[in-house]
């Protein structure tokens, strides 16, 4: 049984210090890219963009300021973990978001018990990986 991760959170867009936008976002968690999630956001009078990064960048940003490149995500407020906000660079512009942190803290704990994190390669897939390198390497000799 394949089976996935999914839940909806609701963010704050930001446009400026006094303009921001409520938007649902689903969230998605799919063992067969166990590294990765997936964020789909609804945005009023556009057609739904999803955005792939890494599942731990999104672990490690709940907690301190990381990121390279297009995604970089970074707590917001005290020790509490209150807010999170997640900056998103693309040819076509900037995005600021801002979320709650439980929700996303609830998402990645059950993607946690779905996959635990370290574990993304285990057993028979492990094996698998392993033989698909060696037979590579028996071809080119």
């Amino acid at each position: 049984m394949h089976s996935t991760v999914q839940g909806h959170v609701v963010m704050n867009l930001v446009v400026s210090n006094e303009l921001s936008f409520r938007i649902v976002v689903d969230l998605e968690y799919d063992p067969s890219d166990p590294y990765a999630v997936r964020f789909t956001f609804h945005l009023p009078g556009d057609a739904p963009v999803t955005w792939v990064f890494a599942r731990e960048l999104l672990l490690d940003g709940i907690s301190r300021p990381t990121g390279e490149g297009d995604v970089h995500i970074h707590p917001v407020g005290g020790e509490e973990l209150s807010d999170v906000c997640i900056v998103l660079h693309s040819p076509e512009g900037d995005a600021l978001l801002r979320a709650s942190a439980p929700p996303l803290i609830a998402f990645l704990t059950r993607a946690d018990r779905l996959v635990p994190m370290g574990e993304e390669l285990t057993g028979g897939e492990l094996e698998a990986e392993l033989a698909d390198i060696l037979k590579g390497c028996e071809n080119a000799g």
